[in-house]
């Protein structure tokens, strides 16, 4: 069968522009022949920059073509030695994580591998009301006096300069895992790993704090094996642990290229067997059906699991993920399933409010909102959702009295954790930080309208680039009858998907909708038909009470065609499997 030819739409529904992917369809053409593989796919991987000569390599990524040796990573190793010689002279380590899930992953990580090789370690994961983000004194304070004699830093402390430099002249130890972006000046520590040091070269900067873990256990694996530790106790299998790096990896919407990649595939193929418990339950109770994908780890147990930090008790994503107990991780699961909940309900008023104020900004370069009484906990997933709404990067800041706690989300071509940092650095923040795409804050409330006319002044430029760049990239065009769950098979083997690597984005055009209903209260759901016959089922998410969400349920009454993109997935559901296409966008035909 025929697919349609691609078709170009100069403005759609939601008034973007339509563009085809920026490979070259010669070239296309000839990697599906050589690889004996389908259009589309091809279409998918030339758009991602992979020629003929790297197909197989990129559609099956190993760990070992991509693992970097830890030792080129600056302080690696003689972080790895110190945590050896901690657990081979059985002295007592604390690990000190974030409250997101990088943070929690990264700290059940180090946590489930001390315990395999028989080390102590102890946990703390801080309150994100109370302590805020990052190492505080008090608590490493109370760590030291409970007896550990190293503390480890994961998924922060780059640039916690006052707190690290005290607890080093107070003899407190302290190693730093992290991989936010760094200044040329580094705090007091044993050790600080961190490949966004201004001095580690290696190219490996988009690794998850998850990521940058896992490399460090690698190292201290290899010293104790060196140091004959293994010669009467089993060495633990470290692969069998990349479901926790996979989960981290993806929920920190780091560039799904490279390692990452790799460690994601690998990654989830781990979850699929079920092995960890906390993941597992949490997943029953998310109801997660079909095989684990960067979907399931992004949007179902990922917010689940930063549930705990946001609304409730920090440290329960960390219990879940280093339980044994099948009852105590049935009973954590539920309840980040409930405070999920609640944090839906926050999110919805504070985003309400959010984008009320953030119509008013439609001349700024980053939208800069600010509340009091807003939850801190979901300033982050609203900024997410007013920097999607929008079409820019934007900061949301929760007020309480004379200082405020903010969070960013960027746009692609938009460095917003540079922006923060240099924010701070000009006296304009009491701390702040990120990466590329996200950022966190506090700030004085009398100074935030200076903070964003600093940001407007620093990323304007980039962000008209951004804006002048913004459109709908087309892998492809097909047909409902050309929606094949063979064809889906095909384009999942170029994925994981994520950030870096798109999902696919197909455009099916003249489609008739057979029939669309609002479910969930806010998703509609519909029936498509094409001209040359065939039937495909298609969802839109949380676009009911939106226009383009009007439009659809407008075009089941009355039979006119659109022109429909979106991404076609497999969906499980009352033990069925069928194709489905979530729609991101309509445009009427010419």
């Amino acid at each position: 069968m025929s697919e349609p030819a691609f078709l170009d739409v100069e403005q759609s529904l939601t008034g973007r522009r339509w563009q085809r992917g920026s490979g070259e369809t010669r070239l296309s053409e000839a990697l599906a022949q050589r690889h004996g593989i389908p259009e589309l796919l091809a279409e998918v991987l030339v758009n991602r920059g992979v020629g003929i000569d790297d197909c197989e390599q990129f559609l099956k990524p190993r760990l070992k073509d991509l693992m970097p040796d830890p030792s080129s990573f600056r302080d690696m190793d003689k972080a790895a030695g110190l945590i050896a010689r901690c657990i081979a002279e059985r002295r007592r380590l604390a690990v000190f994580g974030d409250y997101d899930v990088d943070g929690a992953t990264s700290s059940a990580l180090f946590m489930r591998y001390a315990e395999a090789v028989s080390g102590k370690v102890a946990a703390y994961i801080p309150d994100r009301i109370a302590e805020g983000y990052g190492p505080n004194l008090p608590a490493l304070r109370r760590l030291a006096e409970d007896g550990n004699e190293l503390i480890v830093t994961v998924d922060c402390g780059t640039a916690a300069f006052e707190v690290l430099d005290s607890a080093a002249d107070e003899g407190i130890r302290v190693v730093v895992v992290d991989h936010h972006l760094a200044e040329d000046r580094l705090p007091k520590a044993a050790a600080i790993v961190n490949p966004n040091r201004l001095d580690c070269s290696g190219g490996h900067g988009n690794l998850a704090a998850v990521g940058v873990t896992f490399l460090l256990l690698v190292a201290v694996n290899r010293a104790l094996r060196e140091s004959g530790w293994f010669a009467e106790r089993p060495e633990p299998n470290l692969l069998a642990m990349l479901d926790l790096v996979a989960v981290g990896t993806v929920c920190d919407v780091v560039p799904l290229t490279g390692l990452n990649r790799a460690l994601v595939a690998q990654g989830l193929r781990v979850m699929a067997e079920r092995r960890q418990l906390g993941l597992t339950t949490l997943g029953d109770i998310a109801r997660l059906t079909g095989p684990p994908s960067t979907y399931h780890a992004g949007f179902l147990i990922g917010p689940r699991l930063n549930a705990g930090g946001r609304v409730g008790k920090s440290d329960l994503g960390v219990r879940l993920l280093t339980t044994e107990d099948p009852e105590e991780a049935t009973g954590i699961a539920v309840e980040l399933d409930r405070l999920n909940d609640e944090r839906r309900r926050i999110e919805q008023t504070v985003l309400e409010e959010a984008l009320t104020l953030a119509h008013r900004q439609a001349n700024r370069a980053v939208v800069t909102v600010a509340g009091d009484g807003w939850h801190p906990g979901v300033i982050g997933i609203v900024a997410s959702r007013v920097k999607d709404r929008t079409g820019r990067p934007a900061i949301v800041i929760a007020r309480d009295g004379a200082t405020g706690k903010g969070s960013g989300r960027s746009v692609k071509g938009v460095d917003l954790g540079a922006a923060v940092t240099a924010a701070r650095q000009a006296g304009l923040l009491i701390n702040g930080g990120g990466h590329t795409m996200a950022a966190g804050l506090t700030v004085e409330s009398a100074r935030i309208d200076e903070l964003s006319a600093f940001l407007d002044d620093r990323l304007g430029e980039s962000v008209s680039r951004a804006a002048g760049a913004r459109a709908l990239t087309i892998d492809g065009a097909i047909s409902p009858a050309g929606a094949t769950a063979a064809l889906v098979g095909e384009l999942e083997r170029a994925g994981p998907y994520g950030q870096g690597n798109p999902e696919p984005r197909v455009a099916l055009p003249d489609c008739r909708l057979v029939k669309a209903d609002i479910v969930g209260g806010q998703h509609v759901k519909m029936v498509l038909a094409g001209k040359s016959g065939g039937r495909l089922e298609a969802i839109a998410f949380r676009i009911a009470e939106e226009p383009l969400g009007a439009t659809l349920l407008g075009r089941a009454r009355d039979n006119r065609p659109l022109h429909l993109a979106g991404h076609l997935r497999m969906n499980h559901w009352g033990g069925r499997q069928t194709v489905q296409l979530t729609v991101e966008d309509a445009a009427d035909p010419r």
